[in-house]
């Protein structure tokens, strides 16, 4: 079976006796409409019986980038002994999914910021500043009661949520294609990242001025730690979600 692939080329077409790639009359098309032909492209090829590698080089020959590539190749679960392609479920929106993924990571950001805060409250405690201990004690311990208050509330919800998602993606792991959990994930490595960020420029910032102290070394490894904890939690999930859809 030959394949016989054009330049500048956007739209594919499936003989009955060979692979043959077709220039595009319509140029400036859509991507959605690109992506669908490339699908279908992929859907056809792989009925064929052709191998993964085999369409993956001929696409990439053809001028299509490796990312399109491997979001087209992975649309489809490699299935033994089925004679043809089976799709994986796309990502949807759903509102009450959405409600729940929201309400999930409100919590996680209220019990993370009081945690921190909590923590520093008590390094302020534990290494206070004689200049201004006097009026400084009382107000730390009303931010740790709040933070204790704020705590008692969010976690406890975000646990909930968590074990709730969880049994849900168990059950059904196709939920794990939601659109707004994708975003939430993501936007919340972006947090995470710009805190792990800016916590190591003011280390190096008082560490270049000199002022260095205990109690400013702990407050930065508690940020490290809390936002570090969380960059590395939702990275893995994501990378176990792509070795899942890979497999």
């Amino acid at each position: 079976m030959r394949a016989h692939l054009l330049e500048n080329t956007h739209a594919f077409k499936l003989g009955n006796d060979d692979l043959r790639v077709e220039p595009n009359e319509e140029k400036g098309r859509a991507g959605m409409a690109i992506n669908e032909e490339l699908l279908g492209f992929v859907k056809d090829a792989l009925a064929r019986g052709l191998s993964r590698t085999d369409i993956e080089n001929a696409l990439l020959q053809a001028g299509w980038k490796p990312d399109q590539v491997k979001s087209a190749l992975t649309a489809f679960a490699q299935i033994d002994e089925f004679p043809i392609p089976v799709p994986r479920p796309k990502p949807y929106l759903s509102a009450h999914e959405a409600f729940i993924y929201l309400v999930l990571f409100t919590t996680l950001y209220l019990a993370t910021f009081n945690f921190g805060r909590l923590i520093f409250q008590f390094i302020n405690l534990a290494f206070p500043d004689p200049a201004a201990y006097a009026e400084f004690a009382d107000a730390a311990r009303q931010a740790i009661r709040f933070s204790i208050a704020s705590l008692v509330i969010a976690f406890p919800i975000f646990l909930y949520l968590s074990l709730l998602i969880g049994r849900a993606i168990k059950h059904d792991p196709s939920k794990r294609a939601s659109k707004v959990r994708k975003w939430l994930t993501y936007m919340t490595l972006f947090v995470a990242a710009g805190v792990i960020i800016g916590d190591l420029t003011t280390l190096v910032y008082n560490f270049l001025g000199g002022e260095l102290s205990l109690r400013f070394g702990l407050k930065v490894v508690t940020v490290a730690v809390i936002a570090g904890g969380i960059f590395g939690y939702y990275l893995w999930d994501l990378r176990q979600e792509e070795q899942e859809t890979q497999t």
